[in-house]
């Protein structure tokens, strides 16, 4: 299934059309909490696998990881993840900011120090995101929608970077399922209006099977 790219570059999501899509948004927050519950069952050995490594690997540290993100009209919430990194990476990140490998808001960094050796394993597989499954519960986000930046990113958004944050986060979305951490700042924002212009029932649906396929063909996480 191909979608068209629209050319969304130039002009604003239309947010009122999105506010009045009843039927679609209540469907979705219905869908997306009875599929994350039964997710949360279904995986909860998968959770108890992940917890022991990150434990064997580093007996003092916490299983999981949370961070105040910004979601739907910038209302910030707090995300959940494995711990993929040591204890103290937050107070590292200044020192590796420089050696940034994309321009624009975001931090990536294809040999970044902090994380460690399980952490690896399960960024690359996509294991580390699973706990959100708790914050679609909640309603804070969606399984499918643009992803939550931190705030000092959102600090240096424009206007136009913003509407990104017109509808929930998602856990996962179009430029996570194609171009992943391949992809600039420019081209996940491009990607991720795109998405909130075409989204639909089939749409999320194509995005959440493409999602499930990463898990066995890794497309480029670190």
């Amino acid at each position: 299934m191909e979608y068209s790219d629209r050319k969304i570059k130039s002009r604003m999501i239309d947010v009122e059309h999105e506010q009045h899509r009843y039927i679609y948004r209540t469907a979705k927050r219905v869908f997306d909490f009875v599929a994350s519950l039964i997710g949360l069952v279904i995986l909860s050995p998968v959770f108890l696998m992940v917890a022991i490594a990150i434990k064997l690997e580093d007996p003092k540290g916490p299983v999981f990881y949370s961070q105040v993100r910004l979601g739907k009209q910038q209302r910030a919430f707090r995300m959940y993840k494995f711990r993929s990194m040591v204890v103290d990476a937050d107070k590292k990140l200044k020192k590796l900011l420089k050696h940034n490998d994309v321009e624009g808001p975001m931090f990536k960094m294809k040999e970044d120090p902090r994380v460690t050796k399980v952490g690896r394993f399960i960024r690359k597989y996509s294991v580390d995101e699973l706990p959100q499954l708790v914050n679609v519960l909640l309603g804070q986000m969606s399984l499918v929608g643009p992803r939550p930046p931190l705030p000092r990113e959102v600090a240096e958004y424009t206007e136009f970077d913003k509407q990104r944050l017109a509808v929930k986060p998602g856990c996962t979305g179009l430029w996570q399922v194609t171009l992943r951490n391949d992809a600039s700042f420019e081209e996940m924002v491009r990607l991720d209006l795109k998405y909130i212009d075409q989204r639909g029932f089939w749409f999320d649906l194509y995005v959440l099977i493409q999602t499930v396929a990463v898990f066995f063909k890794p497309n480029g996480a670190y």
